[in-house]
């Protein structure tokens, strides 16, 4: 992108404004810097009392600052995260204090915490505590009216991370507190950073709130603003000069901060050495070890989520029954890859979710091997889950990363990192364990996530579209390291996928979805030869009319008919599906065998490898791809708009009752 940007000239009914309001506001910081007195300004900064206020001015900070910290941050986190009602109205409260008068938040807190308050005199009665006009009073008073800087700056933050971060965690092992502590606020860092300053400063020049509350006791409740009040009776230079203290204070929070109110959660920072190339997919005679040993790290188990080793044998074969917007039942045995496919909103990804226990949609009654983890929590089901962005953690290297499961199952550190580079070993990107996510290719990322996932031991594996933001090539890499790996998982593997060479390469069963339930559960090869959906046909790159049967043909729903080879029953459901291949085409009318035979226009021109795919448009047939070479498409001398003929044989047609 060009460094230099097209300067327009604003508007003046927008511009003389916008200068007036800049004006508004630099004037009386102008004032202050003009009325202090330089040459006395250690002098006043010195005096006993203005040090005496600065001192409890910084410890009644401080104080505010690490009780919203306690409060506001599962504050922040309860708004971002969990919907509840009355949720406007808790949101509504946090902002309050910033909206309130700091005298009329003062009166409140005598109302609710002073000595004729509603909490007052329970505290005073069990446990002698008087707020007002005491310390702790001032704490209180800069808490309230400091605390929703950090509650909006953290849940802006908060709304900004990706939930699929924190899920995935979870599905690692990671207890909530622990997700929390290690992925949410580490990622969120910024935000939290800026809030917390944004608070202590607001904290720092509280004056109304607490004079009102606490009153203005010298050494007890006599904060720096409030010695600026008294000054300006007596000592306006003084005044003067405390106030440019506080003004420098606050510009400098500013500054450091420049303009990052909520921060961002996504990692910032440039990478320190640029993404490694991607390495080619290994071939049988570079293999660096045997399958039998790329599958499974040196420890023939992992401990469970409770430190033991599962009890049984590493081999866990899948039971679940889905209900709510997903209505099936699923059984595989132990080994086995499923590929799951359908259209949009076909309920691929809830059935993820509910496999995982993390969506209200739909609800799985799941057995995986001899346990029912039904009623677990999603980090105690052993269910890990790789997104199609891998959501690695950013802040935490390719190794940390790996080992991050084994970690929140409390295996001991070393063991974790030595079984994490292990497992970094075998999908060949060992040499980039101590490489942040964003200094790693797509592939490689893909790879170190599906390491996090292997190591973490799953029962059962689920992979979210795994390869879906991959180039041509890299995917072949990665698939290539996928099925190595899959092959000798001692789990079942789910697989949603768009992909066709994905569905025949990398599973052993085809599950197709449409409105939530299945409509076809076989292997590849049967599914490719019969699919019983016309998304799935078209999937597989292969012409596919829904229609009925009628009078030895098929009356299409699109419209037109279609001469069979095969008979069927009349008023019969059927799909016909016609390979590309199997699709003649033609400039002149075909004579001789063929009895489907339509009139068409050109509408697209695909290359698909060495071939072309043409895409024709009829008024007598559905839309219809045909295949052919370069050579044919020259000679027939085809082009958009180009008018032709195309045909196929009943013989070629393959025929799905539905």
């Amino acid at each position: 992108m060009s460094r230099f940007r097209t300067r327009t000239r604003p508007p003046v009914a927008l511009a003389l404004p916008a200068l007036l309001a800049v004006a508004f506001l630099l004037l009386p910081l102008i004032g202050i810097l003009s009325r202090t007195q330089w040459s006395e300004l250690g002098e006043h900064l010195t005096s006993p009392g203005v040090v005496e206020a600065l001192r409890l001015s910084t410890v009644v900070s401080l104080w505010a600052l690490g009780l919203s910290l306690v409060l506001g941050v599962p504050l922040a986190w309860l708004l971002a995260r969990v919907p509840f009602k009355g949720k406007a109205l808790v949101r509504s409260l946090v902002l309050l204090p910033m909206v309130l008068p700091p005298t009329v938040g003062g009166v409140a807190l005598l109302l609710g915490f002073g000595r004729r308050g509603l909490l007052g005199p329970w505290l005073e009665d069990t446990f002698g505590i008087t707020l007002p006009f005491h310390t702790s009073g001032a704490v209180l008073a800069a808490t309230f009216v400091a605390m929703p800087f950090l509650v909006i700056s953290l849940e802006g933050a908060l709304g900004g991370l990706k939930q699929s971060y924190e899920e995935t965690a979870a599905s690692l092992g990671a207890s909530p507190v622990r997700v929390f502590f290690t992925v949410t606020l580490p990622m969120v860092a910024p935000g939290l950073i800026a809030g917390a300053a944004l608070t202590w400063a607001r904290a720092l020049g509280e004056f109304g709130a607490t004079i009102t509350f606490a009153g203005n006791l010298p050494g007890t409740t006599q904060t720096l603003p409030l010695q600026v009040y008294l000054l300006l009776q007596d000592q306006p230079e003084a005044a003067t000069s405390v106030s440019l203290l506080l003004l420098a204070i606050a510009m400098g929070v500013l500054i450091a901060l420049r303009g990052r109110w909520t921060g961002t959660p996504a990692d910032r920072k440039a990478a320190e050495a640029p993404p490694v190339a991607e390495e080619p997919a290994p071939t049988a005679s570079a293999a660096p070890a045997e399958p039998a040993k790329l599958a499974e790290p040196a420890e023939p188990t992992a401990p469970d989520a409770s430190g033991a080793a599962p009890r049984d044998g590493g081999r866990w074969p899948l039971h679940a029954a889905v209900t709510g917007f997903n209505r099936l039942t699923l059984d595989a045995e132990p080994g086995t890859t499923i590929a799951v496919v359908g259209e949009n909103g076909a309920g691929k990804t809830t059935l993820l979710r509910a496999l995982l226990g993390l969506t209200p949609r739909a609800h799985a009654e799941l057995r995986l091997g001899d346990t029912d983890v039904t009623a677990l929590p999603p980090h105690k089901r052993q269910v890990a889950w790789v997104p199609q962005d891998g959501a690695l953690f950013p802040h935490l290297s390719a190794l940390a990363n790996t080992a991050y499961g084994l970690r929140a199952r409390r295996v001991p550190r070393a063991e974790a990192r030595a079984q994490a580079r292990a497992w970094l070993d075998r999908l060949g990107v060992g040499h980039l364990a101590h490489r942040k996510p964003a200094q790693l290719s797509g592939g490689q990322a893909q790879r170190v996530a599906l390491a996090r996932a292997l190591a973490a031991r799953p029962r059962l594996l689920l992979l979210d579209e795994p390869l879906a933001a991959l180039d041509q090539t890299t995917r072949a890499r990665v698939r290539h390291t996928l099925r190595t790996h899959l092959a000798e998982f001692g789990g079942v593997c789910l697989i949603v996928t768009h992909d066709p060479v994905e569905a025949v390469s990398l599973a052993d069963r085809v599950l197709v979805l449409a409105d939530g339930q299945t409509l076809q559960d076989a292997p590849p090869v049967e599914v490719a030869r019969h699919p019983r959906s016309p998304w799935v046909a078209q999937m597989l790159g292969r012409n596919a009319w829904q229609g009925t049967a009628s009078d030895g043909g098929l009356a299409l729903a699109a419209g037109g008919r279609l001469v069979l080879a095969e008979e069927l029953p009349d008023g019969v459901p059927a799909l016909a599906i016609i390979a590309p291949e199997a699709v003649s085409v033609h400039r002149e009318r075909p004579a001789g065998s063929p009895r489907n035979v339509w009139p068409g226009t050109v509408r697209e021109i695909t290359a698909l490898g060495s071939r072309l795919r043409v895409l024709i448009g009829s008024a007598e047939a559905p839309d219809l791809v045909a295949e052919i070479t370069p050579d044919a498409a020259a000679e027939l001398g085809l082009a958009d708009g180009v008018r032709v003929w195309t045909s196929v044989k009943a013989t070629e047609i393959t025929l799905v009752r539905l």
